[in-house]
């Protein structure tokens, strides 16, 4: 069980791993908190966007959709591996997801199929979204890898956590397929390198 960080430190171990930050707006305090709990934090999940262009996809992770309000995410990474701060504190980015998924992830073991959906993932998870358009097609710059994987284990490191506290939407909630253009056991791989 983890207490989430502050935005100060949020923002201190991001830049500490090396990535190139900016920050978006009243991103400290823009959050969905008034919805429900904000932790304990479990993990990180990534997400691919289904957008294309930087600024129009940092936009609608800030603000939302029309069915959805922002922020949905925590950070979004841009193909040029540029982390853009949107919200702190619950983000609308995960739903529900399986509860033994969650399990695994906090006992740190080998994932099961997501294959419910019951448990509250805006609450337990750290979010990121990934501007690309989740086709298939659309390359994933190695500086945006990098990014995704040095995003994760700032976090990892911060918390305690292995790289097994990472993982995909497509892994918590039945019928996602992000982020698709990527495995996230090659991810996993990268950021458990990180770590050592």
């Amino acid at each position: 069980m983890a207490k989430p960080m502050s935005a100060r430190t949020f923002l201190r171990i991001l830049k500490d791993e090396g990535l190139r930050v900016e920050e978006v707006g009243d991103w400290r305090d823009h959050n969905r908190n008034s919805a429900g709990s904000w932790g304990p934090v479990h993990g990180v999940m990534v997400h691919h966007t289904a957008t294309e262009g930087a600024e129009r996809t940092v936009e609608i992770c800030r603000e939302g959709r029309s069915d959805l309000p922002g922020p949905l995410c925590h950070g979004v990474i841009t193909k040029d591996g540029t982390v853009h701060l949107v919200g702190c504190g619950r983000a609308n980015h995960a739903g529900l997801g399986d509860d033994e998924v969650l399990r695994a992830v906090i006992t740190e073991r080998a994932l099961p199929p997501g294959n419910e959906a019951r448990a509250d993932g805006n609450r337990y998870f750290y979010g990121f979204e990934c501007e690309n358009l989740g086709d298939g097609d659309d390359p994933w710059p190695d500086e945006q890898i990098d990014a995704v994987a040095r995003a994760a284990a700032a976090i990892c490191r911060h918390h305690g956590w292995s790289a097994r506290s990472v993982i995909g939407h497509l892994e918590w909630q039945p019928g996602k397929t992000d982020p698709r253009g990527f495995t996230m056991k090659a991810l996993r791989e990268r950021v458990a390198e990180r770590l050592k």
